[in-house]
């Protein structure tokens, strides 16, 4: 295998691994989740892991979805720099709005990829299928998601039998399992000899922390299956740096109604209707745990002096914390201009923003709605299985140092 001392990626060094490094997504861990299942005494490898090792917070990126911070922290660079900037997005190219799921919105390569070309052994296990083309893109080596376990091949994935490897039944994609399959199959690679990774990424869905806030027997149940599985990859040798896409709050009132602003429907009622686009980029193919309503949206305007004034009239709707012009919320957040709306809405820690009442289908919520999107869910977890040492206290951490925490700074 040929190595290197450090290998250069997107503008930051990494160091070559010494030995197996691990970094977990938890999808939607808000930190309080960690604190709650610690305090009830049922992750004890995740105390032992904060009180030996490194117990840090960082920033997500904003806005604080799925896609983009999956590929910040893969790719160690912000939106901006990666193209990934939401779930969702109008494409000018074609005229139309789609998925951001095809790898050739991302812009540049990931580590992941650049330690494959070396001649590291790389795996990517991801819940949701969305993910595994944009977080596999360039990479030789295993990727495949738990939600279509049974479909990988060789060619693919990089691996074949899933199924037989893991011994789970494939799970359904709105369920806790979903999860825990990412967590059984990366130990399993990790004890297959003939497969170890050198460095794996493992990525989890939220479906819980949509449905169970911090401390309810929900919540600590999936924190401490996932503990279980940390600890077996720990036992095995494993630098283990966790951290999250995003937080995850109550978006409901004191009765459990969802608190939403339908800003499409407002800007149709001021200016007329089409005026304005407004644009979630939380939509995604799996919406049935939170009815495609998060804390960040894009509005596309005639023209940037119209722009301007629904800006200033945007902002005294109530529940609404933000909102900004383009360029002030490419500057802000660190996103690609050209991928963004003419405004940028967010919404606050208990409110979401929706197009129209008549295009949400609220019925799959069967508990009130906890959800995502705004700097109100930006503070994770980024925390590691060994002390770190050389990290400048006046550093501002983001979640997509989990890869330069494991590789440059945790002591092995």
């Amino acid at each position: 295998m040929t190595t290197a001392p450090t290998i250069e990626v997107n503008h930051r060094s990494y160091r070559w691994m010494p030995q197996p490094v691990v970094v977990v997504c938890v999808d939607g861990c808000e930190p309080a989740y960690l604190d709650a299942a610690v305090e009830a005494g049922v992750v004890p490898y995740i105390a032992r892991m904060r009180a030996q090792g490194a117990d840090l917070l960082a920033d997500c990126v904003v806005p604080s979805f799925t896609n983009p911070n999956n590929l910040s922290i893969v790719t160690g660079v912000p939106p901006s720099v990666h193209g990934i900037c939401g779930n969702y997005f109008f494409d000018p190219d074609l005229g139309e709005e789609v998925m951001m799921n095809d790898p050739k919105y991302l812009r540049v390569p990931t580590v992941l990829a650049a330690f494959a070309d070396r001649g590291a052994k790389v795996a990517v296990v991801t819940a949701k299928d969305k993910l595994r083309k944009l977080l596999g893109k360039g990479l030789s080596g295993i990727c495949f998601s738990s939600e279509k376990a049974d479909q990988v091949t060789l060619a693919e994935n990089g691996i074949d039998d899933v199924l037989g490897l893991v011994k789970l039944p494939v799970p359904s994609v709105y369920s806790a399992e979903l999860s825990e399959f990412v967590f059984a199959a990366g130990v399993k690679l990790m004890e297959t000899q003939t497969q170890r990774p050198d460095l794996m990424y493992l990525s989890t869905t939220d479906y819980v922390q949509h449905k169970a806030a911090p401390g309810s027997a929900a919540a600590n149940a999936f924190y401490a299956m996932m503990d279980r599985y940390l600890a077996q990859l720990d036992a095995l040798g494993c630098t283990i740096v966790l951290t999250a896409d995003h937080g995850m709050n109550d978006k409901h009132d004191a009765s459990g109604q969802p608190q939403v602003v339908y800003l499409q429907d407002q800007l149709d009622a001021w200016y007329g209707a089409s005026a304005a686009r407004v644009l979630l980029p939380i939509t995604d193919p799996y919406v049935v745990h939170h009815g495609a309503l998060g804390s960040f949206a894009t509005v596309y305007a005639p023209d940037a002096a119209t722009a301007s004034a629904w800006i200033a009239r945007i902002q005294t709707l109530p529940g609404i914390e933000l909102a900004l012009s383009r360029e002030q919320a490419a500057q802000q957040f660190e996103l690609p201009a050209d991928r963004i709306g003419d405004i940028v809405v967010v919404s606050d820690k208990h409110t979401v923003i929706g197009t129209s009442v008549s295009r949400h289908d609220l019925s799959g919520l069967d508990v009130p709605l906890r959800s995502h999107g705004g700097v109100s869910e930006q503070r994770v977890p980024l925390i590691c299985n060994r002390p770190v040492v050389g990290i400048a206290d006046t550093r501002r951490l983001r979640n997509f140092d989990a890869l330069d925490l494991a590789l440059n700074y945790a002591v092995v």
